[in-house]
């Protein structure tokens, strides 16, 4: 009796281990701000974005992963080291969102029509919906500056498309994603989560014009 009684312990603890594990897996490592940062496209660069998604994580519970803004950054020249990839910023996945809904198993499956982010999945730190392009105020522009494949335009392209590598608040423009993934024609560039149009400018103002609040997404990168 003591031997069985000692076996089916082992048996529950061998079932309630992977279920633990399971679970450890679906937390958030993912989200869509639920703030921009309140200056239009000047994030205080890189590091400042990065700290933005942390603050937020922390503030939901989440701040014990190491948190990465999903913005590619494009560099003055070909000399200039500062070209970043957003893909290569967020580590490897997969990524789960307030919820539990897994958005992608890895970087390839996440920039490629598999991922599973669209409008009711690319939810805020908080588990809630941002609005998209029925809605008012529309926020469906995601600020990225990313190529579909989720790298940069680089220094040879005709025009930054990062507001100064997220430094600048006034003139330029920045390369913006539909998270609801609709857009006013029906093509997929025009439906693109990361890489659908530019924005008229680099202020609050004019990202709101083209139907944006500065938001961005954030990876758990560990």
């Amino acid at each position: 009796m003591k031997k069985k009684m000692i076996g089916s312990v082992l048996g529950i603890g061998a079932l309630v281990v992977p279920l633990l594990v399971n679970a450890d897996q679906r937390t958030m490592g993912f989200f869509v701000t639920s703030l921009g940062s309140g200056n239009g496209a000047d994030l205080g660069g890189l590091e400042g974005a990065d700290k933005h998604c942390q603050k937020l994580a922390s503030a939901a519970g989440a701040g014990n992963r190491t948190w990465r803004a999903y913005l590619s950054a494009q560099g003055k020249d070909f000399k200039d080291v500062n070209v970043v990839n957003a893909r290569d910023r967020i580590g490897a996945g997969p990524w789960y969102n307030a919820k539990g809904v897994m958005i992608a198993k890895n970087v390839d499956e996440l920039h490629s029509p598999k991922n599973n982010l669209n409008k009711e999945t690319a939810l805020d730190e908080n588990g809630n919906m941002i609005n998209g392009r029925t809605e008012k105020p529309n926020e469906h522009d995601i600020l990225t500056g990313s190529r579909v494949d989720g790298t940069s335009f680089g220094p040879s392209f005709f025009t930054d498309m990062t507001c100064g590598s997220w430094t600048k608040s006034g003139e330029g423009a920045a390369m913006v994603g539909h998270h609801d993934r609709v857009g006013p024609i029906d093509h997929d560039w025009a439906k693109s989560w990361n890489s659908a149009h530019i924005s008229k400018g680099c202020s609050q103002e004019a990202l709101r014009k083209t139907g944006g609040a500065g938001k961005f997404y954030c990876f758990a990168a560990d």
